[in-house]
């Protein structure tokens, strides 16, 4: 099984060089649920592995991310608080502005969506834009990692292995 982890922290040391980032989590998309699922996280303390958002994503996230499949930027507290009901939590980390790059399947479909959060006025439309290419580098790896992990508990138990002969 490939180590999903590695993938994810090889991307988050590039993306640490250019466009920046403090807080980093890798999200998975569960359509089934509308929700997004955190597989990997640089802060286990405060966003720890496994937890979900549903609830508290807002339209016009989901629309710009999920539907359009374009990147997210929010530049500023202001535009984050609009967004993120724990926009208390991102500004104790020192974080005040996010961008979020979809990671597309090869048919196009939204597997995982990466969260970069940095200092407020931090990000521009050119950082979104490094984001991207970061992303688009990784993507073949990336796509590999999030699938690895199951969106749905599948209903029939697994077949026992065969013996071999």
């Amino acid at each position: 099984m490939m180590n999903t982890d590695a993938v994810f922290q090889q991307t988050l040391e590039a993306l640490q060089q250019e466009p920046g980032v403090i807080l980093f989590t890798a999200l998975q998309w569960i359509p089934q649920r509308s929700s997004l699922k955190r597989l990997y996280t640089s802060h286990p303390a405060e966003y720890p592995v496994g937890g979900e958002k549903t609830v508290e994503i807002s339209p016009g996230w989901l629309g710009t991310v999920i539907e359009d499949k374009k990147p997210f930027l929010a530049a500023d507290l202001e535009a984050l608080r609009n967004v993120f009901s724990d926009s208390g939590l991102i500004q104790q980390l020192g974080c005040g502005a996010v961008i979020n790059v979809p990671v597309l399947d090869q048919q196009g479909n939204v597997v995982g969506v990466l969260a970069l959060l940095d200092a407020e006025g931090k990000y521009t439309q050119q950082s979104v834009e490094t984001a991207v290419d970061v992303v688009s580098s990784n993507l073949a790896q990336l796509v590999q990692a999030f699938e690895a992990h199951p969106t749905e508990i599948p209903e029939v138990p697994e077949a026992p292995a065969k013996d071999t002969v």
